[in-house]
Protein backbone atom coordinates (compact mmCIF):
# COMPACT_ATOMS: atom_id res chain seq x y z
CA UNK A 1 0.00 0.00 0.00
CA UNK A 2 1.22 3.68 -0.78
CA UNK A 3 -0.03 6.84 0.31
CA UNK A 4 -0.12 10.14 -1.86
CA UNK A 5 1.97 13.11 -0.09
CA UNK A 6 4.37 15.96 -2.39
CA UNK A 7 7.26 15.08 -4.57
CA UNK A 8 11.15 13.59 -5.09
CA UNK A 9 11.23 9.54 -5.89
CA UNK A 10 14.02 7.19 -5.78
CA UNK A 11 17.61 7.30 -6.64
CA UNK A 12 20.70 5.57 -6.78
CA UNK A 13 22.00 4.36 -3.76
CA UNK A 14 20.20 6.98 -1.67
CA UNK A 15 16.70 4.31 -1.93
CA UNK A 16 13.52 6.67 -0.35
CA UNK A 17 12.48 5.07 2.38
CA UNK A 18 8.82 6.02 3.54
CA UNK A 19 9.08 9.81 3.48
CA UNK A 20 6.24 13.02 3.75
CA UNK A 21 8.74 14.53 0.96
CA UNK A 22 8.38 11.76 -1.43
CA UNK A 23 5.55 11.65 -4.29
CA UNK A 24 4.48 8.41 -2.75
CA UNK A 25 5.83 6.34 0.39
CA UNK A 26 4.68 2.71 1.20
CA UNK A 27 2.99 1.96 4.41
CA UNK A 28 4.61 -1.40 4.34
CA UNK A 29 8.19 -1.35 4.24
CA UNK A 30 8.98 -3.05 0.46
CA UNK A 31 10.94 -5.89 -0.62
CA UNK A 32 14.03 -3.72 -2.22
CA UNK A 33 14.86 -1.63 0.99
CA UNK A 34 14.64 -4.57 3.13
CA UNK A 35 16.98 -5.89 0.34
CA UNK A 36 18.97 -2.57 0.05
CA UNK A 37 19.68 -1.88 3.35
CA UNK A 38 19.59 -5.63 4.58
CA UNK A 39 21.95 -5.26 7.69
CA UNK A 40 19.70 -3.18 9.66
CA UNK A 41 16.36 -4.60 11.54
CA UNK A 42 13.25 -4.10 9.54
CA UNK A 43 10.79 -6.79 11.49
CA UNK A 44 11.18 -8.70 14.37
CA UNK A 45 10.72 -12.90 14.09
CA UNK A 46 7.33 -14.10 14.24
CA UNK A 47 5.97 -17.31 16.37
CA UNK A 48 3.28 -15.16 17.90
CA UNK A 49 0.85 -12.46 18.03
CA UNK A 50 3.58 -9.78 19.01
CA UNK A 51 3.81 -6.04 17.69
CA UNK A 52 6.75 -3.64 18.25
CA UNK A 53 6.19 0.10 18.87
CA UNK A 54 7.88 2.78 18.12
CA UNK A 55 7.69 6.77 18.63
CA UNK A 56 10.01 9.01 16.95
CA UNK A 57 11.13 12.54 17.90
CA UNK A 58 10.56 13.48 21.02
CA UNK A 59 10.87 13.54 23.80
CA UNK A 60 7.98 16.38 24.02
CA UNK A 61 6.31 18.10 26.94
CA UNK A 62 2.98 17.36 26.29
CA UNK A 63 2.78 14.50 23.56
CA UNK A 64 5.11 11.91 25.48
CA UNK A 65 3.19 11.78 28.91
CA UNK A 66 -0.31 11.42 26.86
CA UNK A 67 1.45 8.66 24.59
CA UNK A 68 3.08 6.86 27.86
CA UNK A 69 -0.68 7.16 29.50
CA UNK A 70 -2.39 5.70 26.57
CA UNK A 71 0.46 2.70 26.15
CA UNK A 72 0.35 1.91 30.51
CA UNK A 73 -3.66 1.19 29.64
CA UNK A 74 -2.96 -1.96 27.36
CA UNK A 75 0.42 -2.78 29.15
CA UNK A 76 2.22 -1.68 26.22
CA UNK A 77 6.04 -1.19 25.39
CA UNK A 78 7.28 0.91 22.68
CA UNK A 79 10.80 1.92 21.97
CA UNK A 80 11.06 6.11 21.92
CA UNK A 81 13.93 7.25 19.03
CA UNK A 82 14.77 10.30 20.85
CA UNK A 83 16.27 13.14 19.62
CA UNK A 84 19.40 14.27 21.48
CA UNK A 85 18.67 18.08 22.04
CA UNK A 86 15.20 17.08 22.82
CA UNK A 87 16.46 15.30 25.70
CA UNK A 88 18.69 17.82 26.95
CA UNK A 89 15.67 20.26 26.92
CA UNK A 90 13.24 17.70 28.47
CA UNK A 91 15.69 15.44 30.69
CA UNK A 92 12.73 14.54 32.71
CA UNK A 93 10.11 13.50 30.11
CA UNK A 94 13.11 11.03 29.02
CA UNK A 95 13.63 10.08 32.57
CA UNK A 96 10.22 9.16 32.88
CA UNK A 97 10.17 7.02 29.72
CA UNK A 98 12.63 4.75 31.18
CA UNK A 99 11.09 4.75 34.22
CA UNK A 100 7.78 3.12 32.93
CA UNK A 101 9.53 0.22 31.88
CA UNK A 102 9.95 1.63 27.71
CA UNK A 103 13.26 1.46 25.99
CA UNK A 104 15.33 4.61 24.30
CA UNK A 105 17.00 4.85 20.72
CA UNK A 106 19.30 7.19 19.11
CA UNK A 107 17.39 9.39 16.75
CA UNK A 108 21.11 11.47 16.03
CA UNK A 109 21.15 15.04 18.08
CA UNK A 110 19.70 17.43 15.61
CA UNK A 111 17.47 14.86 13.76
CA UNK A 112 19.78 15.48 10.43
CA UNK A 113 19.28 14.15 7.27
CA UNK A 114 21.58 11.39 5.98
CA UNK A 115 21.39 12.13 2.71
CA UNK A 116 22.15 15.95 3.15
CA UNK A 117 25.41 15.06 6.01
CA UNK A 118 28.59 13.74 5.32
CA UNK A 119 29.26 10.48 6.92
CA UNK A 120 31.60 12.31 9.30
CA UNK A 121 29.20 14.76 10.60
CA UNK A 122 26.64 11.73 10.90
CA UNK A 123 28.39 9.71 12.93
CA UNK A 124 29.89 12.82 15.15
CA UNK A 125 25.45 13.33 15.15
CA UNK A 126 24.87 10.04 16.81
CA UNK A 127 27.65 10.14 19.18
CA UNK A 128 26.38 13.72 20.33
CA UNK A 129 23.17 12.04 21.01
CA UNK A 130 24.56 9.19 22.18
CA UNK A 131 25.78 11.28 25.05
CA UNK A 132 22.66 11.86 26.40
CA UNK A 133 20.78 8.89 25.04
CA UNK A 134 21.94 5.03 26.46
CA UNK A 135 21.34 2.80 23.85
CA UNK A 136 21.83 0.36 21.78
CA UNK A 137 19.07 1.05 18.76
CA UNK A 138 19.37 3.54 16.09
CA UNK A 139 17.04 4.75 13.95
CA UNK A 140 18.31 7.12 10.78
CA UNK A 141 15.91 10.56 10.53
CA UNK A 142 13.41 10.65 7.63
CA UNK A 143 14.42 7.08 7.35
CA UNK A 144 17.02 8.75 5.30
CA UNK A 145 20.40 7.17 5.86
CA UNK A 146 23.43 5.95 2.78
CA UNK A 147 24.89 2.38 2.81
CA UNK A 148 28.32 4.33 3.51
CA UNK A 149 26.46 5.75 6.85
CA UNK A 150 25.06 2.32 7.71
CA UNK A 151 28.70 0.39 7.51
CA UNK A 152 30.49 3.30 9.44
CA UNK A 153 27.80 3.10 12.20
CA UNK A 154 28.73 -0.75 12.72
CA UNK A 155 32.36 0.31 12.91
CA UNK A 156 32.03 3.31 15.05
CA UNK A 157 29.11 1.68 17.56
CA UNK A 158 29.90 -2.14 17.07
CA UNK A 159 26.72 -3.18 19.30
CA UNK A 160 24.57 -0.90 17.59
CA UNK A 161 21.32 -2.17 15.62
CA UNK A 162 19.44 0.14 13.17
CA UNK A 163 15.94 -0.59 13.69
CA UNK A 164 13.86 0.37 10.29
CA UNK A 165 10.23 -0.65 10.26
CA UNK A 166 7.55 -2.76 8.64
CA UNK A 167 4.58 -0.35 8.81
CA UNK A 168 4.69 3.58 8.79
CA UNK A 169 1.42 5.15 10.42
CA UNK A 170 1.53 7.72 8.33
CA UNK A 171 0.89 10.18 11.26
CA UNK A 172 3.45 12.82 9.81
CA UNK A 173 1.51 13.11 7.04
CA UNK A 174 -0.76 16.12 6.82
CA UNK A 175 -2.15 14.99 3.80
CA UNK A 176 -4.13 12.53 5.72
CA UNK A 177 -6.23 12.16 8.87
CA UNK A 178 -6.50 10.06 12.02
CA UNK A 179 -8.52 7.20 10.52
CA UNK A 180 -6.38 6.83 7.86
CA UNK A 181 -3.21 6.43 9.82
CA UNK A 182 -5.40 3.32 11.68
CA UNK A 183 -6.19 1.80 9.05
CA UNK A 184 -2.75 1.92 7.82
CA UNK A 185 -1.61 0.35 10.87
CA UNK A 186 -4.52 -2.01 11.37
CA UNK A 187 -4.06 -3.33 7.80
CA UNK A 188 -0.59 -3.80 7.31
CA UNK A 189 0.17 -4.85 10.90
CA UNK A 190 1.36 -8.41 11.28
CA UNK A 191 3.33 -10.84 13.87
CA UNK A 192 6.17 -9.09 14.28
CA UNK A 193 6.37 -6.04 12.74
CA UNK A 194 8.04 -2.56 13.74
CA UNK A 195 5.28 0.32 14.13
CA UNK A 196 6.20 3.43 13.53
CA UNK A 197 4.44 6.33 15.14
CA UNK A 198 5.85 10.01 16.60
CA UNK A 199 5.26 11.58 19.41
CA UNK A 200 5.98 15.14 18.12
CA UNK A 201 3.49 18.54 17.40
CA UNK A 202 2.96 17.94 13.31
CA UNK A 203 2.10 14.39 13.93
CA UNK A 204 -0.49 14.96 16.85
CA UNK A 205 -3.41 16.24 15.19
CA UNK A 206 -3.66 12.60 13.60
CA UNK A 207 -1.62 10.60 16.65
CA UNK A 208 -4.27 11.68 19.53
CA UNK A 209 -7.04 9.60 17.63
CA UNK A 210 -4.82 7.27 15.78
CA UNK A 211 -2.92 5.76 18.82
CA UNK A 212 -5.90 5.25 21.16
CA UNK A 213 -7.83 3.84 18.64
CA UNK A 214 -5.41 1.26 17.43
CA UNK A 215 -4.17 0.32 20.71
CA UNK A 216 -7.72 -1.00 21.51
CA UNK A 217 -8.70 -2.76 18.17
CA UNK A 218 -5.10 -4.82 18.37
CA UNK A 219 -5.45 -5.51 21.94
CA UNK A 220 -9.33 -7.16 21.11
CA UNK A 221 -7.34 -9.11 18.32
CA UNK A 222 -5.51 -10.22 21.61
CA UNK A 223 -1.84 -8.64 20.06
CA UNK A 224 0.68 -8.16 22.45
CA UNK A 225 2.93 -5.20 22.58
CA UNK A 226 6.76 -6.06 23.87
CA UNK A 227 9.45 -4.89 24.00
CA UNK A 228 11.93 -4.42 20.87
CA UNK A 229 15.88 -5.30 21.61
Amino acid sequence: MTVKARHAGYSGSQLAVSLPCMAYYPVKSPWFLRYWYAEAVWKMPGGGKNLYLSFDDGPHPEITPWVLDQLARYQAKAVFFCIGNNVQRYPEHFQEIIRQGHAVGNHTYSHVNGWKTSTKDYIDEIKKAAELIPSSLFRPPYGRITRQQLKAIKTAFPPMKTIMWDVLSGDFDINIDGNQCATNVLKNSTDGSVIVFHDSEKAFPRLKKTLPFVLEELNKKEFTFPLLS
